[in-house]
């Protein structure tokens, strides 16, 4: 059952990497978590839509070759539902039960999303109607998951 964390581009920060990585080994004694990055699509900031659009199908076909035919994929996208810290830890238990033996996060690059990959998706979650830069939202994404490892696991994290 491990829970996949794949990302487009690297983090950068030295603090957003540091946080994963204190994240990551906290939850590995809980659930083993996979975390994956792809290559991004750098470009200039100013770039013109076609850009940003080719940089995104870019990155989607990226992601699309990565994820398996039986995974269940959750993007991370601002359009989305926000579940709370319980729901997401009731979501994980009922896939677990379901036999969902392999499900996939993707946090997409600063462009967001590919179409291709939001319709490959099983389910979409937004972290905020805010806007984060995806480097945190990683940093989020880890914190969640391994609040809801705590929970799952009847240990006293949840505040």
């Amino acid at each position: 059952m491990p829970v996949t964390i794949l990302c487009v581009g690297k983090l950068r920060e030295r603090f957003y990497a540091d946080a994963v990585a204190e994240y990551h080994k906290r939850i590995c004694r809980l659930m083993p978590v996979i975390i994956e990055e792809l290559p991004d699509e750098r470009g200039p900031e100013s770039g013109s839509a076609a850009v940003r659009d080719m940089a995104v199908r870019r990155e989607g076909e990226r992601i699309l070759a990565r994820v398996g035919l039986k995974d269940y994929v959750i993007a991370l996208c601002v359009d989305a539902k926000q579940p709370t810290s319980e729901e997401l830890a009731g979501k994980l238990e009922a896939l677990f039960v379901q036999g969902k033996s392999n499900i996939t996060f993707v946090v997409g690059g600063s462009y967001g999303l590919s179409p291709q990959v939001l319709d490959r998706a099983d389910e979409r979650v937004s972290m905020s109607r805010m806007t984060f830069p995806h480097q945190l939202a990683r940093v989020m994404l880890i914190e969640q998951l391994y609040r809801s490892a705590k929970m799952l696991a009847g240990e006293v994290y949840h505040k």
